[in-house]
């Protein structure tokens, strides 16, 4: 029988109700996961197992998309058709993620919690690969795209139609996330283009560049930092 993964208790598991619990006004503070909630970029440790070749190929091709030189729809099958990833894999780049976890996240998030922030992730990245971490956190929601495999843990392929597959997908999700949710007041925090292309669609873009420093991002942002305890002085 094929392993096949379409869904997920941590995406969509929490509809308006589930969030609205915690406070009147629904406030969500959304953030990418690579290279912002933790140090590492997943698809990048996943082409790292296959040798420094691929590795050098597939981080020149994720540089490029996220600094905007090229488009994600133009790399982001690319790079999974070289490494092919398998079940096992993931779940290592899974544990990774928590082992290079950003370390001022975990300080800030209870506050930013406490103050009625609902934190989401939203990524390019590989739902299977982040849920780990956002069970770390605490974090019920998580808006990335699905890998699928066959019944022994092989790479079948990609959930080509989720959004973020694609330059200009995560403003989609976000469109997405108001229908649904209709929060008083949404937040983005990320790294790459791919984040700074939200902007007009929230209320505050917040840059992050503690690992990566990508120009575009950086002079077009809003606010741009590199702690995430700086989101205190934004938010509270």
């Amino acid at each position: 029988m094929e392993r096949v993964f379409l869904f997920s208790p941590l995406r969509g598991g929490l509809g308006s109700g589930a969030f609205r619990d915690v406070a009147d006004e629904l406030r969500l503070l959304i953030f990418d996961c690579d290279s912002t909630l933790s140090a590492i970029e997943g698809v990048d440790e996943l082409a790292r197992v296959r040798g420094p070749e691929v590795f050098a190929v597939v981080e020149a091709m994720t540089h490029a998309a996220m600094d905007g030189k090229t488009s994600v729809e133009s790399v982001f099958g690319q790079r999974l058709d070289i490494i092919r990833p398998s079940w096992a894999d993931v779940a290592a780049v899974g544990q990774r993620y928590i082992d290079e976890i950003e370390p001022t996240i975990e300080a800030v998030l209870p506050e930013l919690r406490k103050a009625g922030w609902t934190p989401v992730i939203l990524s390019g990245g590989f739902r299977q690969a982040i849920e780990p971490l956002a069970e770390h956190l605490g974090i019920p929601r998580v808006e990335a795209v699905d890998l699928f495999f066959d019944g022994e843990g092989n790479y079948r392929d990609f959930d080509h139609s989720y959004p973020t597959t694609r330059s200009g997908g995560k403003p989609e999700v976000i469109e997405k996330l108001k229908r649904e949710l209709n929060p008083a007041q949404i937040v983005m925090v990320g790294d790459g283009v791919s984040d700074l292309e939200t902007q007009p669609d929230v209320d505050v873009f917040v840059g992050y560049g503690r690992y990566v420093k990508r120009a575009r991002v950086q002079s077009e942002a809003a606010h741009f930092v590199e702690s995430l305890t700086e989101l205190k002085s934004i938010l509270l």
